[in-house]
């Protein structure tokens, strides 16, 4: 579904990185209210934390009962200790198949740059301001046409749809004799064995290179001789992906033609930080004998560092459209929560003028 959306939004507007855009205010549209109940919630148990405090206090060596009363505290005021997390335990899921989504829709148009490659045509790349290609990572040594890291990510149905159509424009540019006398270049080996096998077989029954390997199944076989091809017979693929430019320590090499410079992985891990300060700031304090919301404190702390180094790791490693979808769901999230705070303060000072309690 979430693939079927990002098609249509990247049809209608034309770019994917605006159609990510798009589809992260969806998203975050769907999560606002559960984002404002959550804030409601959490502002109701700060201001119960003097009765909090004195039933601890009071039944500290009863724990039983004592979380019999919290509990009937929690009932009696309609709060949920647990409604705070909702936000989160939403936003992960849809998280996770956001990436999957991403991931397979990157790589379909990946192959499609492949098989367009393949022909002897510059592929379309797909840029947004800085980035050359949104399905490759934004990164300084990462090149913008897809590597054969990022090929063999590509599903069988992915190469099927985009090699399918044109196998005999491929094969017209490279014959299988050709394609067998570069797979014998390879280094000894079960893959070389293997390869050798399909297309020596598909020469004597006078058939497709590109067909077998696309019956073969095996993703690796076919990502190998498309990537060995490429990097061989064309010199604008050798100069992105095979040509380094200076060498890096501990990264590898800079590209000649690099697809980034780390830009959106750094603004995820500074607004992912921003973001977890910001949501910080609204959580209630915990009473000064409550060991359970102490210890829940400092977890709180370890997440904050914890959420934006890994924000950082995993959009430097993935591609620069799942890291644009990251920095943008953090900064509507920071601006959703600031206007929901704002709002609740200035209902809570006009209920308190009125004499009217908390807010709902």
């Amino acid at each position: 579904m979430f693939e079927s959306i990002l098609g249509w939004l990247h049809s209608w507007m034309g770019n994917y990185g605006l159609a990510v855009i798009g589809f992260t205010i969806l998203v975050r549209l769907v999560l606002s209210p559960f984002d404002y109940k959550s804030r409601v919630s959490m502002r109701k148990i700060s201001k119960l934390q003097p009765k909090m405090a004195a039933l601890q206090k009071k039944y500290a060596n009863d724990k039983d009962k004592l979380n019999r009363k919290m509990s009937e505290l929690y009932k009696a005021e309609r709060v949920s200790p647990l409604s705070g997390c909702w936000p989160m335990l939403l936003s992960y899921p849809i998280l996770i198949l956001m990436f999957n989504a991403m991931r397979n829709y990157a790589n379909a148009q990946m192959v499609v740059q492949v098989a367009d490659m393949l022909q002897g045509k510059e592929p379309t790349l797909e840029g947004f301001l800085w980035i050359k290609n949104l399905y490759m990572a934004d990164s300084p040594v990462v090149s913008r046409l897809v590597d054969l890291n990022a090929m063999r990510g590509a599903s069988l149905d992915a190469w099927k749809n985009a090699l399918s159509g044109v196998i005999q424009n491929v094969e017209g540019k490279h014959s299988i004799t050709e394609v067998i006398t570069w797979a014998g270049t390879l280094g000894d080996g079960e893959l070389k064995t293997n390869l050798m096998k399909i297309l020596t077989d598909a020469q004597a029954n006078n058939g497709s290179w590109v067909q077998a390997l696309l019956n073969n199944g095996d993703t690796n076989y076919i990502a190998t001789v498309c990537n060995g091809i490429l990097r061989t017979r064309t010199s604008f693929y050798a100069n992105d992906v095979g040509v380094p430019g200076a060498n890096l320590f501990l990264f590898g090499t800079i590209q000649q033609l690099y697809n980034g410079f780390w830009i959106l992985p750094i603004l995820s891990a500074a607004s992912q930080f921003l973001m977890t300060k910001i949501a910080g700031g609204t959580q209630p304090q915990p009473a000064a004998n409550d060991q359970q919301a102490q210890t829940q404190q400092a977890t709180g702390k370890f997440m904050k560092w914890f959420f934006p180094i890994f924000s950082l790791w995993i959009c430097a490693s993935s591609t620069a459209a799942f890291a644009l979808y990251w920095v943008a769901s953090n900064l509507i999230a920071m601006v959703t929560t600031v206007g929901i705070n704002k709002y609740l303060d200035n209902k809570e000072k006009k209920q308190a003028i009125a004499g009217e309690g908390i807010v709902q």
